[in-house]
């Protein structure tokens, strides 16, 4: 492969990871509350985290350039205050990987917590734990496998992020550009052997992903 696919390459894996990352410091406590809580807005809640997973990734990346373009809701006072804009970084491209693979591991992880008995967690509260503890040490941990399966779905989602990167990171070469957009590029100037590479790259890469979350998620049902 030529620098540019690597350089793509790797900062694919680096978004993803990233995402990832993040996705599990947002979406485990919300699929925790989801699953448990019962809150004014929680409908609401759900179907904002749910919406990405119905819309076009191209509408995702529009909404992602209205909040945070440099004319956006939170993107304007963002570049009046430093001189800096989110859009057209590798930081746009976690965000959009971000939010296009939340969905997945919220609903993967949101199931795993429900399948917990309930009366374990209720013995614990009785042994004077708090929810807070009941949390991560009864039903967190008994939910394992579930959180893991869609940590590495979340994962892949975030690896094969195209639509929504496109958008509010823009395709340049060496900053922004993933393995689906080099594969985009590739496609377009016609360059069939760099096309292939890729290709072969992402689908062995995606292939690995999902034997390991169908492990994962059999181990949890």
């Amino acid at each position: 492969m030529s620098p540019d696919s690597i350089s793509a390459l790797r900062l694919s894996l680096q978004v993803a990871v990233a995402a990832t990352a993040l996705n599990a410091l947002v979406g485990i406590p919300t699929a925790y509350a989801l699953a448990r809580r019962r809150f004014w807005g929680r409908s609401l809640v759900d179907l904002l985290v749910t919406l990405p997973l119905v819309l076009p990734p191209t509408v995702v990346g529009y909404y992602l350039i209205v909040l945070l373009g440099r004319r956006g809701v939170l993107g304007a006072p963002l570049y009046e205050l430093t001189g800096w804009t989110v859009a057209f970084t590798w930081y746009a491209a976690v965000i959009a990987a971000t939010v296009m693979a939340l969905p997945l591991l919220v609903r993967t992880v949101r199931a795993a917590i429900e399948s917990v008995d309930r009366d374990l967690e209720r013995a614990a509260y009785t042994l004077g734990r708090s929810e807070l503890r009941t949390a991560l040490e009864v039903t967190l941990p008994l939910a394992r496998n579930g959180i893991l399966a869609g940590l590495v779905l979340a994962f892949a989602r975030a690896l094969g992020e195209f639509g929504a990167t496109l958008m509010l990171a823009g395709n340049i070469p060496g900053r922004t550009q993933t393995v689906p957009l080099s594969i985009y590029t590739a496609v377009q100037t016609g360059e069939s052997a760099e096309t292939i590479g890729l290709v072969a790259v992402l689908t062995a890469l995606s292939c690995l992903v999902l034997v390991v979350a169908n492990r994962l998620g059999a181990r949890a049902a």
